[in-house]
């Protein structure tokens, strides 16, 4: 049976426990114990490496121990065991073990819960991720990675307000622009399930890494924030997924807590790859740990601010925002200020509709930008669909090869794209042209005919001006039938 097949009878099985409800607590259920199955495989491998290996669990709560044999616990056993010994344990690990990886262990299953009810269904469950999941096996391993994906689009639909699973060759294109090199430091300030991280660790493994100590190197350069805990749980889980033996820098956050002047020159990053939530709105308080001008609830405002913050001089980022972050004005034209006076922001790629079906509607766009020396100019890209679509859905998505032509225009930025050239999909505007629109970067393309805007400034504009016509017409027309009934009287 395929893991797929396997994946799909176990989530049939969860179906029948009275526990669990909705796929949320479905996939949170099955992650946690995907997770320690696959950490029980992977301490299988460094424990044939290393001889002095030493697993951060105790024997008990391993999952050789108490879940592989198919003969095992089960009914009220199991479940009394997973609730009263298996969670408490893992939940205080600090008590037997203060390794690295046993905070890692400890840092999943602060927030996991077991919401399975019958010790038996739960057997059943066990012995379908025993039979089906062998993570040493390298073509399960890679089956399983785009299974992963599938799981984190399946937990997207069961309805988490403002976290969009980012499309990989959207992801993919971002981290291959930055081009992030093997010790140059990595962030995703509110990683959610970790996908830019895993494209940051393939990118460098394929290019960079060509000997035991650059993939010690890599392991070391990779960091991530989440602030809700099944994302985190299913980020940490991506992370070994992905080869990452201790990813203790994936930590359980939120990173627009602490205030921003407190991040300090150490702390700071080479690159940053990140799709912030938006159209969130932070706790009352989080925004007072921003400076005065920039103060809002608005979390991607709050954390496109953060990630200024967070740049090294000279440092990298590539970030998803939404149109209406181009076109606002108030405290966004304020970040926008000081995004192009701070930053070199020298590209913008418009991405068309259906970019993040079925989760929004809402038009995107990849910024893209450099500390430390400000904008002078910036570049549009506006991304077409392939030919014969007119928008993305579950049997036509986005596909990675879409961004060859962006990637062959896109030039090098050392000698300030100077290889780049204006065509029909893409121009440039100048930092006096920015400066005399307030800093609006909702810029349409010259190239093509009329478009129809978007922005809610410009169309109450439009109305206001429709109206005054509609008025002076009715006036005017007033004073001609007043005319006409005198001349008849």
């Amino acid at each position: 049976m395929s893991i797929s097949s396997t994946i799909k009878s176990i989530q049939d099985i969860m179906r029948k426990d009275v526990g669990v409800d909705g796929d949320a607590q479905r996939i949170g259920q099955l992650v946690w114990l995907l997770f320690l199955k696959i950490f029980d495989d992977r301490e299988l491998e460094w424990e044939l490496m290393d001889d002095n290996y030493r697993s951060p669990i105790p024997e008990s709560c391993r999952w050789r121990t108490w879940a592989a044999d198919p003969e095992g616990m089960t009914g009220d056993t199991l479940k009394d065991f997973i609730d009263n010994n298996l969670f408490p344990q893992l939940q205080n690990l600090h008590e037997y073990s203060n390794t690295p990886s046993a905070f890692v262990v400890r840092g999943v299953f602060e927030d996991a819960y077991n919401y399975m009810k019958s010790g038996q269904l739960l057997r059943q469950v066990i012995n379908k991720i025993q039979e089906g999941v062998d993570f040493n096996k390298a073509q399960e391993r890679h089956e399983f990675g785009n299974l992963y994906e599938q799981l984190l689009r399946d937990l997207q639909n069961a309805g988490n307000a403002g976290e969009f699973y980012t499309p990989r060759p959207v992801t993919e294109f971002m981290v291959r622009m930055v081009d992030p090199k093997l010790d140059e430091k990595v962030m995703d300030p509110a990683c959610g399930t970790g996908g830019f991280l895993t494209c940051a660790i393939e990118h460098k493994r394929s290019r960079y890494v060509k000997t035991a100590e650059d993939e010690r190197t890599l392991q070391a350069s990779i960091f991530g924030v989440e602030k809700k805990p099944l994302p985190h749980l299913l980020a940490t889980t991506n992370m070994i997924l992905h080869g990452i033996e201790v990813p203790s820098q994936i930590r359980h956050d939120n990173t627009l807590s602490k205030p921003l002047i407190s991040w300090g020159p150490s702390e700071r990053v080479h690159c940053i790859v990140a799709n912030p939530p938006f159209g969130g709105m932070e706790e009352d308080g989080i925004e007072t740990n921003f400076p005065t001008a920039f103060r809002t609830r608005e979390t991607a405002d709050l954390f496109l601010v953060l990630i200024m913050q967070l740049l090294k001089d000279s440092g990298r980022a590539a970030v998803v925002l939404p149109d209406g972050f181009l076109f606002g004005d108030g405290i966004k034209n304020r970040i926008k200020e000081k995004l192009l006076t701070e930053c070199n922001l020298h590209t913008i790629v418009r991405l068309p509709n259906g970019v993040f079906n079925p989760y929004t509607a809402i038009k995107t766009n990849l910024l893209f930008f450099t500390k430390g020396t400000p904008t002078t100019k910036v570049w549009f890209y506006e991304h077409q669909y392939p030919a014969g679509i007119k928008n993305y859905s579950k049997t036509r998505p986005m596909r990675v090869e879409e961004f060859a032509v962006e990637e062959a225009w896109w030039g090098n930025e050392a000698d300030g794209f100077a290889a780049r050239v204006e065509n029909e999909f893409a121009w440039q505007v100048s930092i006096e042209e920015l400066q005399r629109r307030n800093w609006n970067l909702d810029c349409k393309n010259p190239h093509i005919g009329e478009q129809i805007s978007h922005n809610p400034e410009e169309l109450l504009r439009n109305y206001a001006s429709l109206q005054s016509e509609i008025s002076n017409l009715r006036d005017q027309l007033k004073a001609v039938l007043t005319a006409a009934l005198e001349h008849q009287a």
